[in-house]
């Protein structure tokens, strides 16, 4: 078994249970041959003490870690009441090292969050990174959040999820792709100015090659209505 919790699910109701943690090294304290860990993963940060120097000197930020201890509250005075788990601590029996990290090129801490300013160009190059970072992590989960409340309410008015690509059919040459029709707001039997508003508003593709363009031309100009001399033209130039 990997774990048996989240470091962010522990509470006071939990003191006295073996529990095993796993995720990274946010940040690290010594204290007189004393290690504070404190242990970071999805749901949030739990403390670790691990009391054997020879175990905890290794240790470096972003290592990825395994323990297994017993929770313990914290010696009165010693709360964080700036964490959910700031009454209990983990008292560690066994680290295992998952993973190793190098020196990181700006740090993700969640200690560091409003203390450290890091270059556009390094976040971007570096991205990988960047999106661990409390502020852009934190908008991603409330992205994935709101869109996970639209599909609750477009589920329960019966609609049904159809992403672009399984409108679209690439011939085995990718010479033409043929494209789903769809309503399009423009007068019938006129063509599309712009090819990219087509491809989200109606069932002309950018893909289509000038050959298939041609053709469907043809076919437009076949099946649309004849207007009128004196209306102007319903073809687009």
């Amino acid at each position: 078994m990997l774990r048996t919790h989240t470091a962010g699910s522990l509470r006071a109701e939990h003191t006295g249970q073996t529990v095993t943690l796993t995720g990274w090294v946010d940040r690290r304290r010594d204290h007189g041959g004393v290690a504070f860990i404190d242990l970071r993963d999805a749901s949030g940060i739990a403390q670790v003490v691990i009391r054997d120097e020879a175990v905890a000197h290794p240790l470096r930020s972003e290592f990825v870690l395994q323990v297994t201890g017993e929770v313990s509250r914290r010696p009165e005075g010693n709360e964080n009441p700036n964490l959910p788990t700031g009454e209990i601590e983990v008292l560690a029996s066994d680290v295992v090292v998952l993973n190793t990290s190098d020196a990181l090129p700006f740090q993700v801490s969640t200690a560091l969050a409003d203390t450290e300013t890091i270059g556009e160009e390094a976040r971007l190059r570096h991205r990988y990174l960047d999106l661990r970072r409390p502020a852009p992590s934190a908008a991603m989960r409330l992205r994935a959040k709101v869109n996970q409340a639209a599909r609750r309410v477009l589920d329960a008015e019966d609609f049904v999820e159809v992403e672009t690509p399984t409108l679209t059919r690439s011939t085995p040459e990718a010479r033409a792709t043929s494209s789903s029709p769809r309503a399009c707001p423009r007068a019938p039997g006129t063509r599309c100015r712009s090819r990219r508003s087509c491809s989200s508003s109606c069932s002309w593709s950018p893909a289509w090659s000038a050959t298939t363009r041609s053709h469907a031309a043809t076919a437009t100009r076949t099946s649309a209505p004849t207007a009128s001399p004196s209306s102007p033209s319903s073809t687009s130039r």
